[in-house]
């Protein structure tokens, strides 16, 4: 391991990255010479809101934890509630991962999110007013997230939400155990002290009425899947049979229905995980998953089912619900094909339930656009978009899970950052081209020293036996001490952190210390092109590039 981490190969591959016969140069022989570069951590590049992880690791592994959690809400307004329930495919990518363990990206979001509703931080102010309004339909992640960065670029924003309060499936979705409503509130309310207005209890019928009742120049759409797919199953005097978005909307309302003793759950996405969840919570005794495909092949994240399971919930793989006459389900076992598809196998059993909840996933009610010229709908209910997130109708943009794409919070987030970057271009007469994505750092680029594994901090969770007795948060914060360390873990990929080795190694004083935060230089007059610094850099924030060609050459 030692050996692998210092050459900077995977495990397995101990041929060196560096060919030096090609990289080294030396005297006015140079072909090659190094240049500092900023390259894109992988943590970075997989952040669906396209936050700069490693830029406020770094800050906060130096204790400036305002700075970090300034950098984060340039990104994501949200980062107390995106560190509970983000299902962070950025330690995913993390090249810590090949070392010991990903860094606890998530937990330390967290910790700077309840930090700032600590301390009181605010949000940065709006830019000049732009004398531009825009509407936004819809409170939940996609459409906060487009309000605040509308905000932020001057915009005149109000929400109109058909809810009594803002959050959308965060707070009528997401179990109160993962996301306090605490929590998500302060966020919130952090939002309209930057002057975003919200209408609650109003459900926009007609969008183009509303757009010219309000004099909006702009509309965007983010109204969220909150509305359940159902499935065709022959019922008869049935038990009581739900589907999962009531369900965890009614809980989240404080309106939870009677369930029984014994609950069957079909699906296993992670909102059948919750719906499992809350089941035990609200008093059964037998909560069943039931999936038609075995766990392989289940929708819900690894850990989700691994968190039901603990809590006393079971789970029935590799069967399907074929009909409900009373307390009596019938459910017959099926084998997977080869290509993963479920086939009946002709054995069938009897199941008894109380209640039976459906959790076969969510699709948008966007039926109140079907008479819009030039809005167009998918067959699953999404809206058509082009690369501005604008539908057909001129003004009018979409995005969250109301396209298509990977429906999550932070999924949504991105999307309404986007949009309002789309928004702003389009009301200025322009039109938004993102910046081009540097190069990603990946593992085989960097020359790591060898080191000691360092466990990563782990979030005190409270015991499975005590969960299921309410509704308190089952997942803990880090003190600071721990968020500190964890952040300490990141390698900084890509990103120059100032640690000297190019200085104290270059064997011909080349590598000039320009001040702290300002990072090097390198007297091309000194510089022989060995590379050591480039071979010491343990980030790749070095690059050996050609030497460029005299002039008259």
């Amino acid at each position: 391991m030692a050996e692998r981490a210092a050459r900077g190969g995977r495990s397995g591959d101990m041929t060196p990255v560096v060919d030096l016969t090609r990289e080294r140069g030396t005297g006015p022989a140079r072909s090659r010479r190094p240049l500092y570069v900023d390259l894109l951590a992988p943590c970075g590049g997989a952040c669906p809101a396209g936050e700069d992880v490693a830029g406020w690791l770094g800050l906060c592994q130096a204790g400036r934890y305002r700075e970090a959690w300034e950098r984060i809400v340039a990104d994501n307004p949200l980062p107390a509630v995106h560190g509970r329930v983000c299902y962070h495919p950025c330690e995913e990518a993390c090249n810590r991962g090949f070392l010991d363990a990903p860094v606890g990206i998530h937990a330390v979001e967290r910790f700077l999110g309840d930090l700032a509703a600590d301390e009181g931080w605010p949000l940065p102010a709006a830019a000049v007013p732009s004398g531009k309004r825009v509407l936004v339909v819809g409170a939940g992640p996609g459409g906060l997230a487009a309000a605040y960065h509308l905000r932020r670029l001057g915009h005149e924003v109000e929400v109109h939400e058909a809810g009594p309060v803002a959050g959308g499936m965060m707070h009528f979705g997401i179990p109160a155990y993962r996301l306090p409503r605490a929590d998500l509130l302060k966020e919130v309310r952090r939002i309209e002290a930057m002057g975003v207005r919200f209408r609650f209890g109003h459900r926009v019928e007609d969008v183009l009425a509303e757009q010219a009742a309000g004099a909006f120049d702009a509309v965007f759409l983010a109204i969220g899947t909150q509305a359940a797919r159902h499935v065709d199953i022959p019922a008869r005097d049935a038990a009581r049979v739900l589907d999962a978005v009531s369900l965890l909307h009614d809980v989240g309302s404080g309106d939870p229905p009677l369930l029984g003793r014994r609950v069957v759950v079909y699906g296993a996405g992670n909102s059948a995980m919750d719906a499992a969840r809350t089941a035990r919570r609200l008093g059964a005794t037998e909560t069943l998953i039931v999936y038609h495909r075995d766990r392989a092949h289940m929708a819900a994240h690894a850990f989700e089912a691994d968190e039901a399971l603990a809590e006393g919930v079971k789970i029935r793989w590799l069967t399907s619900i074929k009909a409900i006459s009373g307390q009596d389900l019938t459910v017959e076992r099926v084998e997977l094909d080869p290509a993963g598809r479920p086939q009946p196998t002709g054995q069938v059993e009897t199941l008894r339930a109380d209640a039976v909840v459906l959790a076969l996933g969510q699709q948008t009610d966007a039926g109140f656009l079907r008479g819009v010229p030039g809005i167009a709908l998918r067959e699953d209910g999404s809206v058509a978009v082009d690369g501005q997130l604008m539908t057909g109708h001129p003004g009018i943009f979409a995005g969250g899970d109301m396209v298509p794409g990977e429906r999550t919070v932070t999924a949504a987030m991105g999307h309404g950052k986007l949009a309002a970057r789309h928004i702003d271009a389009w009301l200025q007469g322009g039109r938004y081209v993102p910046p081009a994505r540097p190069a990603l750092a990946a593992f085989e680029l960097l020359h790591l020293p060898v080191f000691s594994d360092v466990d990563p901090a782990a979030q005190p969770q409270r015991a499975p036996a005590a969960r299921t007795r309410d509704f308190e948060e089952v997942v803990a914060g880090l003190d600071e001490a721990a968020a500190r360390r964890e952040a300490q873990r990141c390698l900084s990929c890509g990103t120059c952190y100032e640690c000297d080795n190019c200085f104290a190694a270059c064997p011909e004083t080349a590598i000039v210390k320009l001040g702290p935060g300002l990072r090097y230089d390198v007297d091309y007059a000194r510089c022989t092109g060995c590379a050591v610094c480039f071979l010491q850099c343990p980030c790749h924030a070095i690059e050996m590039v050609p030497e460029p060609a005299a002039p008259g050459e």
